[in-house]
């Protein structure tokens, strides 16, 4: 079983459609609830959805609380193996313009929602063979003109996944790093810049690559991967 967060549009919705048609059993998070049954409806069977807000402590824990209900609803042998973070938000501009309350609004949704799932999914699984993906973008790697709190928060994000890291080492449980470069979806509208996003990958595309390099091995996996389009 698989849980998805962010999945009402771009990267995760795309992730939920790869691994349906992989028929994996999918769980599907967003805050929007209509956006989250449209994915729901398109896919069919194997597809559950959770609205959840991620930057509420008391959501995560009521999303895992409905995640195992899930489990205990299915067959025996059906367990929760992955954790795919998708959620957050954009905010743009030159830092003299950005608004103090937007840019609240954007550390709460990329630095605390990221916080809070992490934090959620190693208290109920630490001790098992769960991999944590977590989505942030190729700005946590590189500082960006016009993106600074964007880059603060997804350099914050960055720091605090590394160090959950060293806290699990020894334990079955994997942290998985994901650094997608520019994709052509729903993102740059709502973000406040504009852009001409056509040379930009498709989110089917960075999902399919993504899938691809999640595959582990007995005794291996990749625990960074940076998506750079062409």
């Amino acid at each position: 079983m698989i849980l998805i967060t962010g999945a009402s549009s771009g990267l995760g919705a795309a992730l939920a459609k790869c691994y349906h048609n992989d028929n994996q059993q999918v769980i599907i998070s967003g805050r929007n609830t209509t956006r989250l049954d449209a994915i729901r409806q398109g896919l069919g069977a194997n597809i559950c959805a959770i609205t959840a807000d991620l930057t509420s402590a008391a959501s995560v824990s009521a999303l895992f609380d409905q995640v195992e209900l899930v489990q205990q609803t299915q067959q025996a042998q059906l367990r929760l193996h992955t954790v795919i973070h998708c959620a957050g938000s954009g905010y743009f501009g030159a830092i003299e313009t950005q608004r103090p309350e937007a840019i609240s609004e954007l550390l709460q949704n990329n630095i605390m929602s990221a916080i809070l799932l992490v934090r959620e999914t190693v208290k109920r699984y630490k001790d098992q063979a769960v991999n944590v993906v977590v989505v942030m973008s190729t700005a946590a790697l590189s500082a960006k003109a016009g993106e600074s709190t964007y880059c603060a928060a997804k350099w914050a994000v960055r720091g605090f996944i590394e160090s959950v890291r060293l806290e699990l080492k020894g334990s079955p449980m994997k942290i998985i790093a994901v650094y997608p470069g520019g994709m052509d979806t729903g993102f740059w509208p709502t973000s406040g810049k504009a852009l001409d996003t056509s040379s930009f990958m498709e989110a089917d595309e960075a999902a399919n690559m993504l899938k691809q390099a999640l595959v582990s091995s007995q005794h291996g996996y990749i625990a960074d991967i940076t998506i750079n389009r062409g």
